[in-house]
Parts: C-alpha cells; sequence; structure tokens
C-alpha cells in the first residue's frame, strides 16, 4: 500500500505545532513531532509577534522529523490565524517584526476609513465583519502612523505565506488568508484594487492570490543544508487555521453548522457563495475563502482566550491544568455571572480577572470569587454566545441546522461541549482537536494527487477520526439563562 508524509506547521496565537499526517489507503494518522509556545511581544510600544522565532520553532519541527523521527515529509505546509501581516523592503528583507492584531496601532482606524467608505458599502465590496484589527484597517494605521514604512514596503505577505516565504524565497498570497484582509472580493476572491485606491492604499505590494492546494516551490538550499534534508515542497494549503479546520470536519450533508473553538470561536456555515444582506451585516459576519472556492460564512466570537488570561495571573499561586479548572468549575453555582465574551473590555486588558470582575459590578451581578466561579462564567457565557450567533446566522441565511460540530482545542473541553448542546438546543459532534492540522495535511495529499475534492477529503477524515456527541440537557434552565444573558449584555 502506497504510504506518504505530510508536515503541517499550525500556530495559532498562543502555541504552534509541527505535525506529521501519515496517509495509508483512505485514513490518515497523526503525530505530534513538535509542540512550542508563542505569545505577543511588546516592542516599542507596539505589540508584534517575533516571526524569526516562529521561524526557528519551524525549523526545528522539520529537523526532528526527519532526523528523530526518521520520517522525511513529501512536503511541509504552513497554517496560521488571519489578518497579520510582514512587509518586505527593496532587499527582500523583512521591515520589522509583524504588528499583532491586539496591538493599539489600529484604535480608530475603522472609523477614519469610514469617514470616506460608508460601512455598508465597504461590507458590500468586502464581505467581511468589522473589527478594527482587520489588515485594511492595520494597512491604514500603519500608513497614517509610520508613512515612511509603507513608503520602503515592496511586499505584503501575511504570516503564513511570510513563513513560506522564508523556506522558499517564493512570494504568494493564499486565498483563504488574503480572504480574512477585507481588500478582496468576496465573489470573484480578486484583490479590490479599486478600494485600495479609494483609501491611497499601495496595490503594488499585493502579491498574485492562488487557490489551496498549489505547490508553490521547494526548500532553499541553505536550509536544506541547515537541516541536512533534500529539496522538500512547500504547499500553499489552506493557509488560515479556520479554513484547513473547516476542511477536515468529518461531517456529510449540509444541515450542520461549526464551531472551530480555540483562543477564538469560528461559528458558520460552509456555504457555495457569500451572504452580503443587511441581517450579515448587521449580524457582523464575515464571508471568507475555503476549499474548493467556497465561502465561509461565520461569526468570530472570542473565545477561551479570556480563560487562558486568567490562568496566567491564576499560574501565580497555583498552576492548574485546563481540564483541572473545568472540573472545579462543576462545583460553582449555575447562572451567577455571565458576561459578554465580546465586550471590549476584554480585547486585551492588563488583568483579564479584573476585567470580568468590573463587568459584573457594572452590570449588577455577583462577581466570580474564585477560580471554580471565574471558569464556569466564562463557559456559561460562551455557549450563551454561540445561542446568540446562531440565531443571528439563521436569519441571514434560511437554513434549519440539525447539529454543530464543534473542531480545534475546545473539543477537549467536555463541560463546554455540554453547554453548548444545552443552550443551542442542537446535537453537538466535537472532533478533532487537531482540525486544523488535518485538513492542512489532507490539501497537502490533494497537492500530491493522493485524494481527491472536498467530499473526499471529508470521507478520509470520518475514517481517521473519533468523534464524540452531546444531547441537549436542563434545556428549561438553559432558556432562562439566555433571557438573563440577553438583558444584561443589552442584546434585546
Amino acid at each position: 500500500m502506497n504510504i506518504t508524509h505530510y508536515l503541517a506547521f499550525d500556530i495559532g496565537a498562543s502555541s504552534g505545532r509541527a505535525i506529521l499526517g501519515t496517509l495509508e489507503g483512505d485514513r490518515v494518522s497523526l503525530q505530534e513531532v513538535h509542540r512550542f509556545s508563542n505569545e505577543m511581544s511588546f516592542q516599542n510600544g507596539h505589540y508584534h509577534w517575533n516571526i524569526f522565532r516562529l521561524f526557528e520553532e519551524l525549523k526545528l519541527g522539520l529537523r526532528k522529523c526527519i532526523h528523530e523521527f526518521q520520517i522525511t515529509p513529501d512536503s511541509i505546509a504552513i497554517d496560521t490565524w488571519g489578518v497579520d501581516f510582514g512587509l518586505i523592503g527593496d532587499d527582500d528583507k523583512l521591515l520589522g517584526w509583524p504588528f499583532a492584531y491586539r496591538d493599539s496601532i489600529t484604535d480608530n482606524a475603522m472609523e477614519e476609513v469610514f469617514a470616506i467608505v460608508e460601512p455598508f458599502e465597504l461590507y458590500k465590496m468586502t464581505g467581511i465583519q468589522f473589527m478594527k484589527f482587520n489588515s485594511l484597517f492595520q494597512l491604514w494605521a500603519i500608513k497614517k502612523k509610520y508613512p515612511a514604512l509603507i513608503k520602503k514596503a515592496k511586499k505584503l505577505l501575511f504570516m503564513p505565506d511570510l513563513l513560506g516565504y522564508m523556506f522558499t524565497g517564493k512570494y504568494w498570497a493564499e486565498q483563504t488568508i488574503a480572504s480574512t484582509s477585507q481588500m478582496v472580493d468576496p465573489e470573484n476572491k480578486s484583490w479590490l484594487m479599486s478600494l485600495m485606491d479609494t483609501l491611497d492604499l499601495p496595490t503594488d505590494i499585493l502579491q498574485e492570490t492562488v487557490s489551496p492546494g498549489n505547490t508553490m516551490g521547494k526548500l532553499l538550499p541553505e536550509i536544506q543544508k541547515e537541516l541536512d534534508c533534500p529539496a522538500i515542497s512547500v504547499v500553499a494549503s489552506c493557509a488560515h487555521d479556520t479554513a484547513a479546520a473547516i476542511a477536515a470536519i468529518p461531517a456529510a450533508g449540509n444541515n450542520w453548522v461549526y464551531i472551530s473553538s480555540g483562543t477564538w470561536s469560528l461559528m458558520g456555515m460552509e456555504l457555495n457563495k457569500p451572504v452580503l444582506n443587511e441581517h450579515a451585516f448587521t449580524g457582523s459576519f464575515t464571508n471568507e475563502g475555503g476549499f474548493d472556492g467556497t465561502t465561509r460564512f461565520l461569526k468570530n466570537i472570542t473565545g477561551l482566550w479570556l480563560l487562558q488570561e486568567c490562568k496566567k495571573i491564576w499560574d501565580n499561586k497555583e498552576i492548574l491544568s485546563y481540564s483541572e479548572l473545568v472540573e472545579k468549575s462543576t462545583n460553582a453555582p449555575p447562572f451567577q455571572s455571565l458576561v459578554d465574551p465580546d465586550h471590549q473590555d476584554f480585547m486585551n486588558p492588563a488583568n483579564m480577572q479584573e476585567a470580568i470582575i468590573n463587568y459584573c459590578r457594572r452590570t449588577d451581578q455577583v462577581p466570580p470569587a474564585g477560580i471554580p466561579e471565574f471558569t464556569r462564567c466564562i463557559f456559561e457565557s460562551l455557549a450563551l454566545k454561540y445561542r446568540y450567533t446562531l440565531e443571528l446566522l439563521q436569519k441571514a441565511h434560511p437554513s434549519k441546522p440539525q447539529k454543530i460540530h464543534i473542531i480545534g482545542g475546545g473539543t477537549h473541553n467536555e463541560l463546554l461541549c455540554q453547554y453548548t448542546a444545552n443552550a443551542t438546543g442542537l446535537n453537538v459532534i466535537a472532533g478533532p482537536a487537531e482540525g486544523a492540522a488535518l485538513g492542512n495535511i489532507l490539501v497537502q495529499a490533494y497537492a500530491a494527487g493522493k485524494v481527491g475534492g472536498m467530499n473526499e477529503i471529508r470521507q478520509v477524515a470520518r475514517n481517521s477520526v473519533q468523534t464524540k456527541s452531546y444531547k441537549p440537557e436542563n434545556m428549561e434552565s438553559w432558556e432562562q439563562a439566555y433571557k438573563q444573558w440577553k438583558k444584561l449584555t443589552q442584546f434585546e
């Protein structure tokens, strides 16, 4: 039986992984080769990503795969979060570390752009949810605050494409990652040059877009020498981690919605074309590119970020695993404290625990008193936000989903999965946890001609992963909690 190997670099806002995928027949097995932390670095008044450290971690992952695991992959590919990018100068060198999306550089950028392009018109052009850190607003802010940097820039590369450039010396803009920028036409997948001209933003720095599943080049000779390896192919897989994860959802039919659960929760549907109506606009839904020309019609929801930031504080006194936090939270009283995870207070506070306490006091609630109460507050609030998002989704698109597929790291959180079923009244199917890596790998296999299109990719995913199902429980109490949550968060 023909066996092939693919290495996926899956990098999130808090950690990264090198995952080896072995395709044997109609099944893929995954093996973690390397794991590393990722976090923003505060330099000269701004939050940045240390792209050079990330590149060293990727090289270390490839080195381990070849020399410790004794497997030379047929190809490698990189997926990351969206919107962030690096700028390349005349000498093909990076012009400083990329700005991180949580940085304050984009404060007021949206309002300044809206003064030139009316919001609904901008939405109809781009189909992208308005978030202050979208690439369009980042580029606007950099041009305004650091005009010399823009003048020096010759190329703009999104994070996964920038890392791909560092491996190959080649430039490209993979479509799924470019689609997050708010600079792409969601219907024909091309750059919106007229919008860029209207805002007096440079267009010559934008690279030609390529669809996922194309081989873009091979490792540079110096990389081959450094790692003592052959000229391995580098594939433009689904470079946006959510696009990769959705490609690997072990689903059949089209009566489902998904939640990609991690630092962010991405909740939506896979469609054949974008939805650009007023309900989609007012509901803050986004239309991003997916594998095989599909549209990821979804809403970005602040996910486990709140818990991650609280855990940093708690770790100073008592280090608890996430599973221990989940277990402790079951002893806390239900629905005592509820928050809107997307409130601006939780974007990047100096102290997340204090931000939650202050929010609860302003909304006349009893603030969480300890770790179990904080944890339960976050999980219940997230589940209720999913319920609200589901209602908005059905207003924007006539659909009657019968189940929710949860993918990503949040699938390990059985309590949150159960809460999601309880809050929405829908059956939940959780898995796989490494959805982005699996999708990345399967699109690499597609590029190599080892699997066919979307249907075959999903069939291989179903053959390869184990899932767990959750049925709704205690729906009456959750219905009352939802009404309470809507009132205190002003979602009447």
